[in-house]
């Protein structure tokens, strides 16, 4: 192979190499943002108490594990919280999603800060880290599954109880 061969094989290799690496994120980034703006419709739906809304957002056997640590299992139980919990209105704020690169996995994973502020006066409450998981599942990403930790509180909400011990 000689010299102009091996360098227009190498220009060759490094383009399509640059432009398969350049068209997945563009791809991914479009769905990240379609992550990303499902969050901020339930947390719309969660501050206007639309339980209803907000839930439509979970696939039916979620599964969550809260910021104090009880465990929630099921899109009716988890929407069943939110409804009993009448004093505290919940958000979520992503930092980062990350979205599978196999189009065989329609799978995104979520992480970020929660906030908990009172209901009657907007005062913080509890506040933390989250994880999700998100499947795409009819050309709508859903929620799978989430963890919380509660990091922090104020006012009323340090008097909250640790779940598991």
């Amino acid at each position: 192979m000689t010299g102009p061969v091996r360098l227009a094989l190498l220009v060759a290799v490094v383009v399509g190499s640059y432009a398969v690496g350049r068209a997945a994120p563009q791809q991914h980034s479009r769905e990240a943002t379609a992550v990303r703006s499902a969050r901020t419709q339930q947390n719309t739906a969660i501050a206007a108490r639309d339980f209803d809304r907000a839930a439509s957002f979970w696939t039916e056997d979620v599964v969550i594990r809260s910021g104090l640590g009880l465990i929630i299992q099921g899109r009716a139980n988890y929407r069943s919280a939110f409804v009993a919990d009448t004093t505290t209105v919940f958000r979520r704020e992503p930092d980062r999603v990350d979205v599978s690169d196999n189009e065989r996995w329609p799978l995104a994973f979520e992480s970020g800060t929660w906030t908990g502020h009172s209901v009657a006066d907007g005062r913080p409450l509890v506040r933390g880290r989250y994880a999700a998981q998100w499947i795409k599942r009819d050309g709508h990403w859903l929620i799978r599954a989430e963890v919380f930790v509660a990091l922090g509180c104020a006012n009323s909400g340090c008097k909250r109880p640790l779940s598991v011990q």
